[in-house]
């Protein structure tokens, strides 16, 4: 007996709609029509405006806060189970929450955890995600998670720079992994080999940093932060003024997930960063400031549905 992958229809939550057309338009496939209903209370409901009955229905939508855009998702994934279909694919551009990934002081909670067992309780069979702030977070669900990387797409547009004397920067000891996964990337794309450096730096509270220091030799280099998002952007900024202090060339950042919230903008536009690149996982208006740059993970994301809806292995679309 010969197994036919089951038909799939893709959908969008009010924050998936941009990137969702990308994935269609790749996959030669239109957008689902869903409905999002409002009432004055600020409650909403979720119906989807044709059958998915026996289909593989995938469902895009960031769970950024505000908490009203992971509520949309979860009421999605209910209404496609109660609406009999197939599988429930849950594809999470940016997965909220996830910087609250452990007990890291007395009497807080595990929001990354919280958010995984709420996708799971409302029905998703499966998760497509983008560069989790934690690799452990795979291990909240217990249903596949296809963890994928914006190193994929950020390292072609770093090289398209061809960048001489190329570093790669931590902004913080955390983040060395990542850091070193870039080199090695950038190592597989230009077959040159990219050293890197670390950022020391004490945050006193959220979103502050009191203290940093560069970790390694950036005197006429052309550096590259790489952290997997930009929330208010003041990590990013401050790394760049120290390193340009300590001599680098030019300095830019590049992150998977623009958050880009408070004053980042501002932030941004009067730091010493020549640019800041980050993927479309988060809507963002890049006419908001002139040294964003903002490149597209639709095409990995469509390449992830295509090879789970034909049972092929997705481990050469995911080296990290």
């Amino acid at each position: 007996m010969v197994f036919e992958a089951s038909p799939y229809k893709v959908f969008a939550g009010s924050q998936g709609g941009a990137i969702a057309q990308r994935i269609c338009d790749i996959l030669g496939c239109s957008l689902g029509q869903v409905k999002v209903d409002r009432f004055s209370d600020g409650e909403f409901a979720v119906s989807f405006l044709e059958s998915v009955r026996g289909q593989s229905v995938y469902l895009v939508q960031p769970t950024n806060p505000t908490s009203d855009n992971l509520m949309e998702l979860l009421l999605m994934i209910d209404a496609a189970r109660r609406a009999s279909a197939y599988k429930v694919i849950a594809v999470i551009p940016y997965f909220g929450w996830a910087r609250q990934d452990r007990k890291d002081k007395p009497r807080v909670s595990i929001g990354a955890k919280l958010v995984s067992n709420m996708i799971q309780g409302a029905g998703a069979d499966r998760v497509i995600t983008y560069d989790l702030h934690a690799d452990q977070i795979q291990g909240f669900f217990d249903i596949p998670v296809d963890h994928l990387y914006g190193a994929n797409v950020l390292c072609n547009y770093i090289a398209s720079l061809n960048l001489e004397n190329l570093v790669v920067a931590s902004p913080d000891v955390g983040g060395s992994k990542r850091a070193a996964a870039f080199c090695k990337k950038m190592h597989t794309i230009t077959d040159n080999e990219v050293p890197m450096i670390i950022c020391y730096k004490h945050r006193p509270d959220f979103n502050q940093v009191s203290e940093m220091r560069v970790l390694g030799d950036v005197a006429g280099k052309n550096v590259v932060i790489v952290d997997d998002m930009a929330d208010t952007a003041g990590t990013l900024c401050k790394a760049a003024k120290v390193m340009k202090d300590a001599g680098a060339v030019s300095v830019r950042a590049v992150v998977t997930h623009g958050i880009m919230s408070g004053n980042a903008c501002t932030n941004i536009l009067q730091s010493e960063l020549e640019e800041l690149v980050f993927t479309d996982s988060i809507p963002f208006d890049a006419t908001r400031c002139n040294k964003v740059k903002v490149v597209s993970i639709a095409e990995p994301i469509a390449e992830t549905i295509l090879a789970i809806q034909e049972h092929r292995s997705i481990s050469e679309l995911n080296i990290k």
